[in-house]
């Protein structure tokens, strides 16, 4: 290569500078820095050109070769507080329903019926202990962990059970609202017109209803209508039975339009695509491109709003149970537990204790996970390394260029 070239024209004034007379270590350490600074301006063009080729190099050649459920996968995995809540809400799941049964399968509590009363030991006071490492006497777990109410009935039993009904009324809310916001949703963001006007304005008068009130009437219904239409009484215990299910449903259908909203913008954004117009184009018909082409990219928005609709769901049965407007026996909540042992605050506050508790865990728990989900779903989320990852990046840079200035000079 030429010694003219401008790329080497660093090395060409080293090597002057130690050829002419009158020239020191001075001078062979100002062009070994000029060197090191031409270097790093070169590194610096480089890395400046690569980000002008493309946003996000770096993270392109991370999830090289992968799926798409592989990234998201990827991506989930790196968010600690989702991982976090999905380890705690499995375990509560899992503790709530191996230790209460579920349908006719038993559990392994020796206390099943929630509802049976006992012989009140202690004065009622839960019979769990921490370990001596943490302050306690000794850990055990004895008859009656969680403790007991006034008349004996186990307050375990009571909260696992509750456990129990707030998981099923969550996830059967979750799966009507999903039905329902993605349909709407849907069809009004991909023909527009007349029917996304029809639909949007039928939303909005569903959003203007106040959910905790639309709630508590249709809970006092519940108990009142088939009182006034002379039911038998088989049929009052089956609905009084089902009621979490139709809590459930109810709130499912009070509280989809937000969903339906997320879902209309993002088909509409989708139906002008190149891969919609292909499809088209190809002959394939409306029902096809929605669910096949236009329904898995809009996925992610889905399932993040889903689980936070979920969460909210939870507080939501909590507050109407506790209002005496939702669950009422022969079920229990964690809401109905509260609202009945409100006058024990004073005396048995541990019946407060466990159901506030594990209320709490359940909705940040969910709450944790949409987090996780939105961020792995989001393609524009990206890791931002903190200050001490860069300065060591820096100086490992640093070093790097310091070397490779030494070879040049020995050469």
């Amino acid at each position: 290569m030429s010694s003219h070239d401008p790329e080497n024209q660093p090395l060409d004034d080293l090597e002057q500078s130690r050829t002419q007379p009158g020239t020191g270590a001075a001078a062979g350490e100002n062009a070994a820095a000029d060197v090191a600074a031409e270097a790093h301006a070169a590194v610096s063009s480089t890395e400046a050109d690569a980000f002008g080729r493309g946003e996000g190099v770096i993270e392109a050649k991370e999830v090289e070769g992968l799926s798409q459920g592989q990234i998201v996968l990827r991506r989930f995995t790196r968010h600690k507080g989702a991982l976090a809540g999905m380890i705690v809400l499995g375990t509560v799941a899992l503790l709530a329903i191996t230790s209460m049964g579920i349908g006719p399968i038993p559990g392994w509590w020796k206390f099943q019926d929630f509802l049976g009363s006992g012989t009140v030991q202690n004065g009622g006071a839960p019979t769990l202990h921490l370990p001596r490492w943490l302050g306690g006497p000794g850990f055990a777990i004895g008859d009656h962990p969680f403790g007991q109410d006034e008349i004996g009935r186990d307050n375990f039993a009571q909260v696992m059970k509750g456990v129990q009904t707030s998981l099923f009324v969550m996830t059967v809310m979750g799966i009507v609202q999903l039905i329902i916001g993605v349909t709407i949703g849907a069809l009004s963001g991909y023909y527009r017109g007349r029917l996304d006007m029809v639909l949007m304005r039928f939303t909005d008068m569903v959003i203007t209803l106040p959910v905790i009130v639309i709630g508590a009437v249709l809970g006092k219904l519940v108990y009142t209508i088939p009182t006034k239409l002379n039911a038998s009484d088989a049929l009052v215990n089956t609905i009084h039975k089902y009621l979490p299910l139709e809590l459930a449903i109810a709130l499912g259908c009070i509280l989809w339009p937000g969903m339906a909203r997320l879902v209309r913008s993002e088909f509409m954004s989708l139906r002008e695509r190149e891969f919609v117009d292909s499809a088209r184009v190809a002959g394939a018909s409306d029902w096809r491109i929605i669910t096949k082409h236009m329904l898995p990219n809009a996925m992610g928005v889905i399932i993040v709003n889903v689980t936070l609709l979920m969460s909210a769901a939870v507080v939501l049965e909590t507050a109407l149970s506790y209002l005496g407007f939702g669950i009422a026996q022969p079920n229990i909540s964690l809401g109905n537990l509260i609202s009945a042992n409100q006058g024990a605050f004073a005396t048995r506050p541990w019946l407060f204790w466990w159901p506030g508790l594990f209320i709490i865990l359940i909705a940040l728990c969910v709450n944790f996970i949409g987090d996780g989900l939105r961020d792995a779903f989001d393609p524009r989320q990206k890791r931002i390394p903190s200050q001490r990852q860069m300065d060591k990046a820096q100086l490992k840079d640093d070093r790097g260029l310091v070397i490779e200035t030494v070879k040049e000079e020995a050469k």
